[in-house]
């Protein structure tokens, strides 16, 4: 997922790691960090749990260079950094209200209680700020769906937009 996303969505360097959302009172089964401790706006960086790691030396002495960042590391690789840790968010009801509902049906669907979080802009360019601005990201890049509040679009249920003006669109915006 991580590659996919760099690549189709944010156009960057495929190993580029995402940040995770996870819900709070199960970031300390994810992460090393005290039960009670907190990440509400992405300021900790924290080891993934050594339970969660896979072990990668066979694959590792098997390969060089930029090879080796392709290797999956734990159980949630697209939040996962070369060093084992990440740039976590904690969700709690209280303080994200839907978010929070969003993470946990999530949850209660895959046995997972994290997302990946990151900004809504292709590399180089401001985040998304408007609809007007979402929606034209939407249509430049490979997202399949946007949800703005109750509203869900589909790709695929929208006017087409020609490939040179998606393609103009991302080559706007400096690489990093």
């Amino acid at each position: 997922m991580q590659s996919v996303m760099n690549r189709k969505i944010k156009f960057r360097e495929s190993f580029r790691p995402f940040a995770p959302s996870v819900l709070e009172e199960s970031a300390a089964d994810y992460f090393e960090m005290g039960v009670r401790e907190q990440s509400p706006y992405m300021m900790v960086v924290a080891p993934v749990q050594k339970s969660r790691r896979l072990d990668i030396s066979r694959q590792s002495n098997m390969m060089q260079g930029f090879d080796k960042l392709k290797i999956q590391r734990s159980e949630i690789p697209a939040v996962t950094h070369v060093d084992y840790s990440a740039r976590l968010q904690t969700v709690d009801a209280e303080r994200h209200g839907r978010y929070y509902k969003l993470i946990s049906r999530f949850r209660d669907k895959t046995g997972c209680p994290l997302l990946i979080n990151t900004s809504f802009n292709v590399r180089g360019e401001p985040m998304v700020g408007t609809p007007a601005d979402a929606y034209r990201c939407f249509m430049a890049t490979d997202i399949d769906a946007l949800v703005i509040e109750t509203v869900i679009l589909r790709k695929d249920e929208q006017p087409a937009v020609p490939k040179s003006a998606a393609t103009d669109y991302v080559k706007s915006f400096a690489l990093d």
